[in-house]
């Protein structure tokens, strides 16, 4: 125990679908330190950049404590009541497929299970989605396609055992880094060969022995070639694939692929096909890149057929892996959360399974057809199908496609109902009803991971204010509809033992999830439950899925799928000639309404960047720092150039993470058309089409302040500091008076004012003192600022200082920006500690400043930077 006297408390992380476990001491005044869970099985007390931070976002300052009706404050009951009779009320006059909810793997599974019995047993809907749509639905439909089931075969232990793993559209380096510190210490153990298949060059790009960047969109024709080259070198298991159908249609489909569509030469291709074939325990993880596409279902079902012909699956070592986006994904995939299954992986379509859950929950009506799958669900809000629409815990009025459209759709909805912890989000603004949750140190329940390990998330600290838990929330609404007795649950316990029961069910039915060994679980043993992986019965637990060859289509056999290359829905043309991929960054998550309280995860990449190859830049006349304006056939956003190889030519790729919060202009989903995969309604966020061109600014700016800013420019972005905020500006207008500019920017009419201003060259500095202490300065220029960015922001909240010069003094350090976030270590630092101490290694920078030593994930950057230094040495 520390100072506060309070044990740690066994949790869960609630980022990425790693599921990594975490030690939670609260300081008994509302604030937790945070550390890796040693014992956990999914990250062995490692933590990633935010997971270490989550310290730093448990504060107050941003969440809402009561009820809010129409821009007013309400009590619960008020607002409860209105939530039931509006919903109720509109069903009885537009029927049951008026309504909608759109959900979010934030939740967790109790919460979960409780949304989706309310809509499809009790309201009678299939019209619930989640956001995790947008994440793993293509995983979800080729795994069902394959296998029978959505059924993750193997475990995170297979990439300890692994000679061979195959990166294909995941930057695991830095989306999933804990994971990669798994495979890298495989590497350094047992060898392990790391292959990447991404368009980009990527974090995960260092250290591994071959890159393929091929095409946007191209990965089907990829894994036909291999499939081919398969057969052709006699490396098909004919005992494991007479446990499956369909393997000569699937061969006759890739023998007809053009390879050339890859981008890739013969003998890059050649090269991955000798390797994977050559190597008996492969491992291929895919995310993103794979499922976020118009063909991602037929991309997943590529990968799996390799596996399927050469038996690699089920087996230590051996097998595809799915990594998912959020934290319990998985566990809304189990419960039913998206418009097209039924719990327990149950199929909405399926009769049989129908009568067995409206059976188990005494439900009045279970729904015969999948409702509207995310993209569409919002589509139908617009067009006035969808009347009443409840969100809870997700943004997408940032994050959907055609994200202006989304948005517009949702605040003309008659009746729009959010649940989250922050009113401050572009989708809470947007609410008729704003019902404040709890956020993840004060929940109570479960999560799956990746590998399907069931994880406790327990409460820490109390919940502030009126916030209320999610499944509280909803079974309150449901008994005021009228479903009393259905919906009259005690705890979180209680929701998980009928949860387990229902999938005993699913099992007798034949369906892979069961976790009914829980079904009797005590209040106690619930509190006190360890990870575990499923299936949990009387007879099993845990373990790989389909290494004896038994699926689960009605045969007990697998399917092999024949898939063919389609190209991305969208085609380049003169008006749009780039390619657009979009993506998350190492420190920040979703729409950052939980990273971005963080300094520190705020301080490696502040602001929103375009990513674009030289010779692009150089026909486009860009210069680095420039702004550029992209356009798309259906939005427009404003980022900050950012010229790079690792883009290949005529491809582009910006970060999904700004909103109109932090950076209003760069809400990149604006950008993304509506396009889905037609077998899972996953949208196509990897290649879309976009002009570029540069930003006609009149004037450029940076700002650093004590208290929150109010910027009214064409651009500008926003986040915090140790000492306050910073903010990067640019307007397209002149500014005719920079003065009362930063008076009106920082909310200060009565501050000291000093300034230093040449009208005629367009330059400004500007700073305000209240009390001798500084509490904001700003400074302009007619081209991108250069001052101390790091040092300035530093300042607010100083006694006597004087920012003016926007540098510091000579002989105070300058860490430069954040590198490693994970101990705040900048760029600087470690330049000056290979120049001064010779250190020429990664891990000798480790050993003597921490960098890379955590989470990895900066490792590929101080790489960059050692060669970088042996590249200046070697030229002088």
């Amino acid at each position: 125990m520390d100072g506060s006297g309070l044990p740690e408390i066994r949790s869960t992380c609630p980022y990425c679908g790693v599921g990594c476990g975490v030690l939670l001491r609260p300081d008994g005044e509302g604030g937790i330190a945070v550390r890796g869970d040693p014992e956990h099985p999914a990250n062995h007390g490692r933590l990633c950049s935010k997971g270490s931070a989550l310290g730093e976002t448990v504060g107050l300052d941003h969440r809402f404590l009561s009820p809010v009706v129409d821009g007013e404050q309400s009590s619960w009951d008020d607002a409860l009541q209105l939530v039931a009779d509006r919903f109720s009320d509109t069903i009885a006059r537009h029927g049951p497929d008026s309504v909608a909810f759109y959900v979010s793997g934030q939740l967790l599974t109790e919460d979960y299970y409780i949304a989706n019995k309310l809509m499809k047993g009790f309201i009678g809907s299939a019209n619930i989605d989640t956001n995790s749509r947008l994440c793993m639905a293509s995983s979800v439909a080729g795994h069902k396609r394959a296998f029978g089931t959505d059924t993750v075969p193997g475990t995170y232990e297979d990439l300890d055992e692994a000679d061979l793993v195959v990166l294909v559209g995941s930057n695991l380096a830095w989306c999933h880094p804990v994971l990669y510190q798994r495979v890298l210490a495989a590497r350094k153990s047992r060898g392990t060969k790391i292959v990447v298949i991404d368009p980009r060059r990527t974090a995960s790009c260092n250290d591994a022995d071959l890159h393929l960047a091929l095409q946007p969109g191209s990965d089907v024709a990829l894994f036909n070639r291999l499939l081919s080259e398969i057969y052709e070198s006699g490396a098909v298991d004919p005992g494991f694939v007479a446990h499956t159908n369909g393997f000569d249609s699937a061969l006759d489909a890739a023998r007809n692929e053009q390879a050339s569509v890859t981008g890739l030469n013969d003998r890059q291709i050649s090269e991955f096909c000798r390797l994977w074939i050559a190597t008996e325990k492969v491992v291929t993880i895919y995310s993103q890149g794979v499922n976020q596409s118009s063909s991602g279902s037929d991309k997943v079902n590529a990968i799996l057929n390799c596996h399927l012909a050469t038996g690699r699956i089920g087996t230590p070592g051996c097998g595809p892996l799915s990594v998912t986006g959020q934290p319990n994904a998985m566990g809304g995939r189990e419960v039913g959360g998206l418009a097209n299954m039924l719990a327990c992986h149950l199929d909405l379509e399926n009769s049989d399974h129908r009568a067995a859950v409206r059976q188990f929950w005494d439900a009045p009506a279970i729904p015969e057809a999948p409702g509207l799958k995310a993209v569409d669900m919002f589509q139908a809000v617009g067009d006035g199908r969808i009347k009443a629409l409840w969100i809870i815990h997700t943004n997408p009025a940032v994050s959907m496609p055609d994200a202006d459209a989304v948005r517009d759709a949702i605040a003309a909805c008659p009746f729009t109902v959010v649940s989250d912890i922050t009113g401050a989000t572009d989708t809470a603004r947007l609410a008729d009803v704003l019902l404040p949750a709890t956020a993840w140190a004060e929940k109570d329940g479960t999560v799956t991971n990746s590998d399907r390990t069931i994880s406790r998330q327990r409460k820490v600290i109390d919940a502030p204010g009126q916030a209320r838990p999610d499944w509280d929330i909803l079974a309150e609404v449901a008994r005021r509809m009228g479903f009393t007795s259905a919906f009259d649950y005690a705890s979180p316990a209680e929701i998980f033992r009928e949860y387990a029961a229902l999938s005993k069910v699913a099992a007798q039915l034949g369906r892979d999830f069961d976790v009914s060994g829980l079904s009797n679980i005590s209040d106690t043993h619930y509190d006190d439950m360890e990870p575990r992986r499923w299936p949990v019965t009387s007879t099993r637990e845990g373990g790989r899925f389909f290494g004896d060859g038994a699926f689960f289509h009605p045969d007990g056999k697998a399917r092999f799928i024949p898939v063919r290359f389609k190209p991305p829905a969208a085609r380049t043309e003169p008006r749009f000639p780039f390619r657009l991929n979009t993506g998350r960054l190492r420190d920040q998550w979703h729409t950052m309404t939980r990273t971005s309280l963080s300094p520190r995860l705020s301080a490696h990449l502040s602001e929103p960047f375009l990513d674009i190859h030289p010779a692009d830049a150089t026909a486009l006349g860009l210069s680095a720092a420039d702004l550029v304006r992209v356009t798309s056939p259906i939005g427009s956003s404003i980022l900050r150039a950012r010229i790079t190889d690792s883009v290949q030519q005529g491809n582009v790729f910006a970060p999904i993470h700004w909103t109109g919060e932090t950076a209003p202009s760069a809400r990149i989903d604006a950008l993304v058309a509506p396009v889905t995969d037609p077998v899972s309604g996953q949208p196509e966020s990897k290649a879309g089409v976009v002009s570029v061109t540069r930003f006609a600014a009149a004037w450029y700016g940076f700002a650093v302040s004590r208290a929150p800013m109010s910027p009214q420019s064409d651009y500008w972005a926003l986040s915090r500091t140790e000492q306050g905020y910073r903010a990067e500006l640019a307007g397209s207008a002149p500014v005719p008076d920079w003065e009362a500019e930063a008076q009106r920017l920082f909310g200060s009419r009565s501050a000291k004012v000093a300034s230093v201003i040449d009208a005629g060259r367009g330059i400004a500095r500007v700073a305000l003192h209240e009390d001798g202490v500084l509490t904001g300065a700003l400074f302009a220029s007619p081209s991108p600022v250069a001052v101390m960015r790091d040092y300035l922001q530093s300042l607010p909240g100083r006694k006597a200082v004087d920012p003016l010069s926007g540098r510091s003094r000579a002989d105070l350090p300058n860490p430069g920006p954040v590198l490693c976030a994970c101990f705040g270590v900048g760029i600087n630092t470690i330049l000056d500690a290979i120049e001064t101490k010779g250190l020429i290694t990664v891990d000798a920078i480790g050993e003597a400043l921490g960098a890379g030593t955590n989470c990895g994930s900066c490792r590929p950057e101080i790489s960059d930077l050692l060669h970088a230094a042996r590249t200046r040495e070697a030229a002088e």
